[in-house]
């Protein structure tokens, strides 16, 4: 079964770029944010297979360059796209200004994203590769994972510079941008264009509070349910107490009224006790009633 991250990257891979100039910067997410992008072979894995046409696609609109060895029509799994002609590599790392000669790390070249749309796709490209975001029935996180520490650092700063706010975390050696809110997940996935699983996620966030706030409300019912039979039988205890004592014709005739009241309706709570009493009275006057007899009875020893 295909799962709400899978779904999401088919839907980002429906947006069409429009400028070169995006198709540089979103490839440029997915090599710093993929598996494998280095001097001797440019390597993206891969295993849906919408993304892998999306790879390819990007990289001839791009650089203008065909990928050396690409997965079967009929593969299934995980599919692998790589380059390893020298200068097929070379034409793209020039394309985002880096020197074979002086690179010691990957870093994020901002000159390749001046504009607010580069931005959006290099941010795409990064989550296409190297991101994953949880069902929102479930729980609410989202991640972009790389194994370059200086691209994780950069691309945490462009982030928080596109009014985000995420956190970082390293794992087994890799370094992850990620978000717990679902109102900044829903942001972000607009942004780089899923508005559909975005209102998915939405749905499904109103969809959880509503129910948490019956879940609420019906375990403070109960709560309350408990409370009043409970209080009930205390008060039903200590009027058969009276009883068996003789006492109980020799309580005040309002009280006895109220003790009545209580052994015929052991469900109700004080305020309907209240009401259906002979002239009615309010729940304090009736609470008051109650609380005598519960006195009364406490000065009378066990039988």
């Amino acid at each position: 079964m295909e799962s709400y991250s899978y779904k999401t990257k088919v839907e980002l891979c429906r947006q069409t770029p429009m400028k070169e100039c995006c198709a540089v910067a979103e490839c440029y997410g997915m090599l710093l944010f993929g598996n494998t992008f280095s001097m001797r072979e440019i390597r993206i894995v891969t295993g849906n297979a919408v993304l892998g046409k999306r790879i390819v696609a990007l990289f001839v609109l791009a650089f203008k360059v065909s990928f050396d060895i690409m997965p079967d029509e009929d593969e299934t799994g995980k599919q692998a796209y790589s380059i390893t002609d020298t200068v097929k590599i070379d034409r793209i790392f020039e394309i985002y200004g880096f020197s074979k000669d002086k690179m010691l790390a990957h870093n994020v070249n901002l000159g390749v994203l001046e504009e607010n749309c580069c931005r959006m796709s290099f941010i795409r490209g990064a989550f296409l590769t190297g991101g994953a975001v949880t069902d929102p029935a479930k729980s609410y996180h989202l991640e972009l994972v790389t194994d370059h520490y200086n691209v994780s650092r950069q691309t945490y700063s462009l982030l928080l510079d596109m009014d985000f706010s995420p956190k970082e975390t390293s794992r087994g050696g890799n370094y992850i941008i990620y978000f717990k809110q679902s109102a900044a997940i829903e942001d972000f996935l607009t942004l780089i264009g899923a508005p559909i699983h975005a209102m998915q996620l939405m749905s499904a966030k109103i969809e959880k509070d509503m129910r948490n706030s019956v879940n609420r409300k019906v375990n403070c019912d109960t709560a309350n349910v408990t409370k009043i039979v409970d209080a009930a039988a205390a008060q039903i205890s200590a009027i058969e107490k009276i009883k068996r004592a003789g006492l109980f014709e020799k309580l005040p005739e309002k009280l006895r009224q109220a003790a009545e009241l209580r052994l015929e309706n052991p469900d109700s709570a004080i305020k309907e006790l209240g009401d259906i009493s002979v002239p009615p009275v309010t729940k304090s006057c009736m609470n008051h009633r109650i609380r005598n007899i519960l006195k009364f009875s406490l000065t009378i020893e066990d039988l």
